[in-house]
């Protein structure tokens, strides 16, 4: 590290880490300090500043540095801003232990630890999908009579929204909503910002896939990275993000990773594939297949596919964390609201991708999660409920080969499929007796979460939105 700093003349090194709720934070320690000085022994910070982290009079923390996350910011090339990146874990004063406040540190560590000592690992590829918008003004209020749910009829006169500015809405091209899926240039406005994203992702070492426009307008995108290990995965989630609005920054546009900015259009999730592996991924045994079953999928695989459905109202409260996140889980948007598995099928909560029919490429997909959460604990979460299902050999049942968003209500509880919660406040309530999410998760993270997050939903529950006044200001 120490050369890398030097060779590439680094002035200030941007120290990160994650709060419970999910928001990437960092500071900045001169970069001299990691080559000649003490960077390396921890640096102190105020806990109690960190929401979730600690009270006042327990505040003093140690960031200590994780020297196999520096990244050069490929961006910077002012030689007085030039800066570089990493991602370190926190301890308690004096260094002397992990904090159980780090989602990092505590949560995906630990679960990575847990699963190394039984000779056993996992990766995950989570598809982030995010907006990007020229603007954005939260003060300008648009009337949209043509977006009404039921067209006008009745009392539904549509409502009023704050509308991005967008080239796609208001452009010589319009992207209906919709329709906005692998839609090509000039259409698509996003192509030159996605190609300097993915070179930058790279420098980074989040070695992109694939990206392309996604299905709503205006200006929403993925870009998919190859899977990783815990921490990792969480590490190159937030590398993406701020990758994402610090290269929109030079081309004057705004990401948003809020799962539900435009009314009436769909939202982006954060769909997350995952495997097991017994060895190392892609060389050791793939443990979630089976050449001699139909669809290639292994006993072990299902009952880790039971675990993640039997948790997945309880997962739902750390994997769709915001107010905002229940807005995309509604029927009609592709979301997947329907408790259930099934091979290729994009109605289920849970889906076997089945592009290709060979031993490394099966892998479970859970669709169940938004780019709001916090990714180590998301993933952590999703990991140990599939592990439970190992553990208790939790049937997920035959798994549903028909589109569950046609399916009637008394259809649904026939087959036995559940829905997601409709709130954030009704997950919190099935994470709070939900005890292996609790486990993972800890008690002091479990607490604070809970506490934060009713605060957020009672807070919501105080205000009083233009709808209502739309509604029922006359009556």
């Amino acid at each position: 590290m120490q050369a890398i700093i030097k060779e590439n003349g680094i002035k200030q090194v941007l120290c990160a880490f994650s709060d419970i709720r999910g928001y990437l934070m960092t500071f900045s320690i001169p970069a001299r300090e990691f080559v000649e000085g003490n960077g390396f022994e921890g640096i102190g910070f105020d806990g109690s500043s960190v929401r979730g982290f600690k009270s006042i009079e327990e505040s003093d923390m140690i960031w200590m540095p994780d020297p196999s996350t520096f990244r050069v910011i490929p961006w910077i090339s002012d030689p007085i801003q030039k800066s570089g990146i990493m991602f370190g874990d926190i301890y308690e004063a004096g260094a002397s232990e992990i904090a159980d406040c780090d989602p990092r540190g505590y949560v995906a560590k630990k679960m990575f630890k847990d699963l190394e000592s039984k000779g056993l690992k996992a990766i995950f590829g989570p598809e982030i999908e995010f907006f990007v918008f020229k603007g954005v003004d939260f003060r300008n209020m648009v009337w949209d009579l043509w977006v009404s749910p039921n067209g006008g009829a009745g009392d539904s006169w549509g409502a009023p929204r704050i509308l991005p500015i967008s080239d796609e809405l208001n452009g010589s091209y319009i992207i209906r909503p919709k329709e906005g899926y692998f839609r090509a240039p000039p259409e698509d406005t996003t192509v030159e910002y996605r190609n300097e994203l993915v070179y930058n992702l790279c420098l980074l070492g989040v070695e992109v896939e694939y990206h392309h426009h996604e299905v709503a307008t205006p200006g929403q995108i993925e870009i998919d990275f190859r899977p990783k290990q815990l921490p990792e995965v969480g590490d190159a989630f937030y590398l993406y993000k701020f990758a994402a609005k610090n290269v929109a920054k030079k081309f004057g546009l705004t990401p948003t990773f809020m799962p539900k900015p435009v009314y009436l259009d769909n939202a982006s999730g954060m769909h997350t594939h995952q495997s097991l592996w017994k060895g190392e991924p892609f060389k050791g045994e793939a443990l979630f297949a089976d050449p001699d079953d139909e669809f290639m999928l292994s006993q072990t695989a299902r009952y880790y596919i039971g675990g993640l459905l039997e948790h997945a109202k309880a997962l739902t409260a750390v994997c769709c964390p915001t107010i905002n996140s229940y807005k995309r889980l509604v029927p009609g948007f592709e979301a997947p609201i329907n408790i259930c598995w099934s091979p290729r099928n994009r109605s289920a909560l849970i889906r076997v991708p089945m592009y290709i029919r060979k031993p490394s490429a099966i892998r479970v997909e859970y669709r169940g999660a938004d780019p709001s959460c916090n990714p180590y604990l998301a993933i952590s979460a999703q990991l140990a409920a599939g592990l439970d299902g190992i553990k208790k050999k939790i049937d997920p049942g035959d798994p549903v080969m028909v589109d569950v968003y046609e399916l009637s209500g008394k259809e649904k509880r026939e087959m036995g499929i559940g829905e997601l919660p409709t709130t954030l406040r009704d997950a919190l309530d099935h994470l709070a007796s939900d005890e292996v999410i609790k486990e993972v998760l800890g008690s002091h993270i479990f607490d604070a979460f809970m506490e934060l997050k009713i605060d957020e939903w009672n807070q919501f529950c105080l205000y009083i939105t233009p709808w209502e006044y739309m509604k029922y200001f006359d009556i």
